[in-house]
């Protein structure tokens, strides 16, 4: 299987937005309500709002291709691009998505060892990332590759305020 990642750039954008709302919905949308998920979509996924995260130096976005065929993607944050006050010795994996024909195919973890690389030429020592509560097939694959629950944080989708488990990895150093 012929594997590529390549980073995002700004003529990407509605690639990137189309990518976001499929995934994101396809992933959640059996747990929350339409409405709710519509609201969140509409708010994170606009054209706006993902130009101005692409346009931000500090948050990197890559497609990740299987065959040719977009497959997914990643995006990372570092300094005070994070959801999160980490530290500067942090990258943040905000979002890390694969479409569902592709599940199980070492996709998601291709993107993990993506972030994991920029981490480190980053010089950062730690990566984290925040994963709901109810989502056990996220959470055991985070924990197969290493992460380890280290704290909580709210997330609205729409109006209703739902928690994320914050999981971490220490890198070790070079």
């Amino acid at each position: 299987m012929a594997v590529n990642i390549k980073k995002c750039t700004m003529e990407d954008l509605g690639l990137l937005q189309e990518i976001s709302v499929e995934t994101f919905h396809d992933t959640f949308k059996h747990q929350n309500s339409e409405e709710n998920m519509q609201a969140y979509l509409e708010k994170a996924f606009n054209l706006d709002q993902l130009k101005k995260e692409l346009s931000n130096r500090f948050s990197e976005f890559y497609f990740i291709y299987s065959e040719n065929e977009m497959a997914g993607y990643l995006k990372v944050n570092a300094q005070d691009a994070q959801s999160e006050k980490m530290g500067d010795d942090s990258l943040e994996i905000e979002r890390i998505y694969i479409r569902s024909k592709f599940h199980k195919q070492g996709l998601g973890k291709c993107l993990i060892h993506k972030a994991i690389e920029l981490a480190k030429e980053k010089k950062k020592t730690k990566v984290w990332l925040g994963v709901w509560e109810k989502n056990e097939g996220a959470i055991g694959f985070y924990k197969k590759m290493g992460f380890v629950e280290s704290g909580a944080h709210s997330f609205f989708m729409g109006d209703e305020e739902q928690t994320d488990l914050i999981m971490a990895k220490t890198l070790e150093q070079q």
